[in-house]
């Protein structure tokens, strides 16, 4: 990860491109609601989206504010709009279904947290790779204090500012990891690669305010990381289950990087994701931590 300045990419999509949101009917009463994560795109949740439609579940991934046009556009709003665009989604989806659940990566599962705390009628969360501090392994040792960044990132000069991602981008899978090394802007359509400073101001803000509204939610959540999470370390996932109010379950895999939902465990997140909005979680297998 570098420090580089903002510039517009000549990335940036159109308002009909495939970045945009998704739903996959299921044949069963739920629906689950999948968000993406910080300068992500819907298209990263169509896999695990596919895995929770053949359990039956009807799937709706949003884009969310700001997000599929570049890295200006992250530039243009606050979580709040990235939330509004989780309760649109929710309230086209409870349209369908009879229950709706809803889980997401990184900043996708702070949202669905947020949305748990303001429709106490979501069945269940799962978040998944918790981000509250960049403490991974592969973080340079000043990426541990971008969460002072709440504080001075609203400055013009220092907003216009960006991260770029770099080795192992999150993944553990060394194909995968070759083809974003290849081409990083044609591995997930309408994703980015550099998150603008003023970005990730907005997330570490949506963390804050989960610290001081957390213990309204009483919603079940399943909170699954990897213990080799290059971005973020576990210790995320247990300070997030500490803010909750409710029952929260935090499992812990060893196969995979911060991408759990598209890296070499995908199948098993998918597994535990169905089976937790089942209410029918088994104990971990060998190759997991469950913590209570």
């Amino acid at each position: 990860m570098s420090l580089e300045p903002l510039r517009q990419q000549p990335t940036d999509r159109p308002d009909d491109d495939p970045a945009r949101g998704f739903t996959l009917p299921g044949t069963g009463p739920d629906g689950v609601l999948l968000i993406h994560g910080l300068g992500g795109a819907p298209a990263e949740m169509r896999y695990l989206a596919r895995k929770l439609q053949r359990r039956g579940y009807t799937v709706t991934a949003p884009l969310l504010a700001g997000h599929g046009k570049g890295e200006a556009a992250l530039l243009g709003g606050s979580w709040h709009d990235w939330l509004d665009s989780v309760h649109a989604a929710e309230a086209e989806l409870r349209g369908r279904v009879r229950h709706v659940h809803a889980a997401g990566i990184c900043i996708g599962g702070l949202l669905a947290i947020m949305l748990a705390a303001t429709r106490p009628s979501i069945r269940s969360a799962a978040v998944y790779s918790t981000t509250l501090n960049f403490d991974g392994w592969s973080m340079p040792r000043w990426a541990k204090l971008a969460p002072l960044l709440q504080h001075v990132a609203w400055m013009p000069l220092i907003r216009g500012l960006a991260f770029q991602e770099s080795e192992p981008f999150g993944l553990k899978d060394e194909r995968l990891r070759r083809m974003v090394a290849a081409a990083p802007q044609d591995f997930i359509a309408g994703s980015v690669m550099r998150l603008p400073f003023g970005a990730l101001r907005q997330m570490f803000r949506l963390g804050r305010h989960i610290e001081r509204v957390g213990q309204r939610v009483r919603t079940p959540t399943l909170i699954l990381h990897a213990v080799d999470d290059d971005m973020s370390h576990p210790r995320n996932a247990w300070r997030l289950q500490q803010m909750l109010g409710g029952h929260a379950e935090v499992r812990l895999l060893h196969d995979c990087f911060h991408m759990i939902h598209v890296d070499q465990q995908r199948d098993l997140v998918a597994r535990w994701t169905a089976e937790f909005f089942h209410g029918e979680m088994a104990a971990a297998p060998a190759n997991a931590v469950a913590h209570a």
